[in-house]
Order: structure tokens, then sequence, then C-alpha cells
């Protein structure tokens, strides 16, 4: 695929290998800190990409952004949308349950929804008029 954007495990796992070396750990240390397997951290030194599960852990656990590691695609400087933002903050609050987040998430999609209806039908047809 031309033009599509790939995640950099090779990129990743050097970067954590060099964490992993400023800490003065082992890759076994990090497989239980992080937890994560430690067949996951010889995959990945072998060049093969982590799983999603696998590779949040290690962001986490390393303080990388992953975002930093997508090569080719088309980058743009496109802000989140409002609703995915907000979403990210309900699923990141330890006071929230993922039900409590769910809920709250479905409360505000539909308040969003109904009060951004008539700037959004505003919008498209401006776009066919242009």
């Amino acid at each position: 695929m031309e033009g599509a954007a790939n995640f950099d495990a090779e990129g990743f796992f050097s970067a954590l290998d060099a964490t992993r070396q400023e800490r003065s750990l082992t890759w076994k240390q990090v497989s239980n800190q992080a937890k994560v397997s430690a067949s996951t951290l010889t995959r990945m030194g072998q060049g093969r990409r982590p799983d999603v599960d696998s590779l949040a852990a290690l962001a986490n656990w390393s303080a990388l952004d992953p975002v930093k590691f997508i090569r080719g695609g088309r980058r743009t400087s496109a802000k989140p949308e409002t609703v995915a933002m907000i979403s990210t903050y309900l699923r990141s609050d330890p006071n929230l349950n993922e039900a409590g987040a769910t809920a709250l998430e479905e409360v505000i999609k539909a308040t969003y929804m109904r009060l951004t209806k008539d700037v959004r039908a505003k919008a498209r047809v401006q776009k066919r008029s242009e």
C-alpha cells in the first residue's frame, strides 16, 4: 500500500532498549515491570511487532509515545475530534470503571451530536457550494 502509514517496531524497540539501559534493568525486569511476556520482548528484538496490548503496556512503562514511531502515510496537523478527546479522558479516569466511562460517553456523544447538528449541516451545505 503506497502512502500507507506503518509502525516502526524496530525504532520503538531501540528506544525501549535505551530506556532499559538508562534504568539499568535487564529485559526480564522490563518484562515484569511492564507486565508483558519475555517472549514478546524477544520477538520485538527480532524485528516483529508487538500486539496492541503489549505496545500499550510498554508505552506506559517507558513513557514513549507510539505515535512518534509511525512513519509514512499522510501527516496531518488536525486535532482529534472533541468527543474522541473526551472519551480518552473518561477512559483514563481512575474514578470511573469501564461501564461508567461507557455510559458517560454515550450521553456526551448524543448530546454533542444534538447540539452540533445545525452547525454540521451548515458546513456540509457550504462545502457543496464551493
